[in-house]
């Protein structure tokens, strides 16, 4: 067999770095139990915005947006989701999702809502993304290292 570093160099880089130990299968499979929990949660959230279900316009005339925009807030949060579950784009759809929730707490924060069940909630979710993508890839986990 030959060696990693026959191959093209990105090709043997990946290959090289590839662990395949049973703690990276158990880190890959808790990661896409997190992130399936949180894309779940936001790929139904999107459907209903997309709709426009009666509890859809009942909640943004309750958090003050026109339920016209529920479409579009539907598509914008459609469009994070696909950057989030490529694993290319990952990454960057990670960084919209936390931006499309933070609007979402800041919304809650300006109306009032609960603290840990409404407030707070987009950033669980946003937390379980964050955490699925640690989990997943080395070179967050290397940029983010929790050890010096």
């Amino acid at each position: 067999m030959t060696s990693p570093s026959t191959y093209p160099a990105t090709l043997g880089a990946r290959m090289a770095s590839y662990d395949n130990s049973a703690s990276a299968r158990r880190r890959r499979w808790i990661a896409i139990g997190l992130g399936g929990v949180a894309s779940l949660f936001l790929l139904f959230d999107t459907a209903i915005k997309l709709v426009v279900i009666q509890p859809v316009v009942e909640s943004f005339a309750q958090l003050g947006w026109p339920v016209a925009l529920a479409p579009t807030v539907g598509l914008l949060q459609l469009a994070g989701l696909v950057l989030f579950l490529t694993p290319r784009s990952a990454f960057l759809g990670a960084i919209v999702l936390t931006g499309y929730l933070g609007g979402a707490v800041a919304t809650h924060v300006r109306v009032g809502s609960p603290l840990f069940s409404h407030t707070l909630f987009p950033v669980y979710v946003a937390a379980l993304l964050w955490l699925s993508l640690y989990l997943r890839d080395a070179r967050l986990r290397a940029l983010v290292s929790l050890r010096r």
